[in-house]
């Protein structure tokens, strides 16, 4: 379960990906020698697009296909339920917000936490890691229209307030 819980939470992380584009994979989607997943994109319906991932994150995915052993044809879920009445079965968008919330309970982190606020602090700490190249961070979040991602970065600074401090000073 630890690992692939690593694997799933890595996966969100760093490559910002919607709950729903994780419910969808499958082992097929997967190449590790090309360190890559295919997804389903929101609104793309069949059409598919490749993403790159981090070592760190094809490892922990490679490390939880190999411990979860048994058949793993290319049609079965990359992620699935380990719990006694659902085990094998394709994990769930509501089974991926749970083991979210257990985790950052177990962390303490006091914040109600979801899939998608994992999704919006990656978004966030892109742009602050990019100083703000929002072009770059489109390629990460995938949002189609630039406006989107902007409202992100106008949530992520004070510029308000930095302005106003150095018209302050001009005074």
């Amino acid at each position: 379960m630890g690992k692939r819980d690593y694997a799933l939470l890595r996966l969100l992380w760093g490559n910002a990906l919607r709950r729903n584009e994780v419910c969808q994979l499958n082992v097929r989607d997967f190449d590790p020698a090309g360190k890559t997943l295919r997804i389903f994109g929101k609104g793309r319906g069949t059409q598919a697009e490749a993403i790159d991932l981090g070592t760190a994150t094809v490892q922990a995915i490679a490390d939880w296909l190999e411990a979860r052993g048994g058949n793993q044809s290319h049609d079965t879920p990359l992620f699935t339920a380990l719990d006694f009445a659902n085990s094998g079965h394709r994990l769930t968008g509501d089974g991926i917000r749970k083991i979210v919330v257990r985790h950052s309970e177990n962390a303490g982190i006091k914040k109600q936490m979801s899939p998608h606020r994992i999704r919006h602090s990656a978004i966030t700490a892109a742009l602050d890691a990019t100083d703000g190249n929002v072009r770059k961070v489109q390629k990460l979040s995938r949002h189609r229209k630039l406006d989107t991602l902007m409202i992100y970065d106008d949530n992520r600074g004070r510029d308000q307030q930095d302005i106003t401090e150095m018209l302050d000073g001009m005074f």
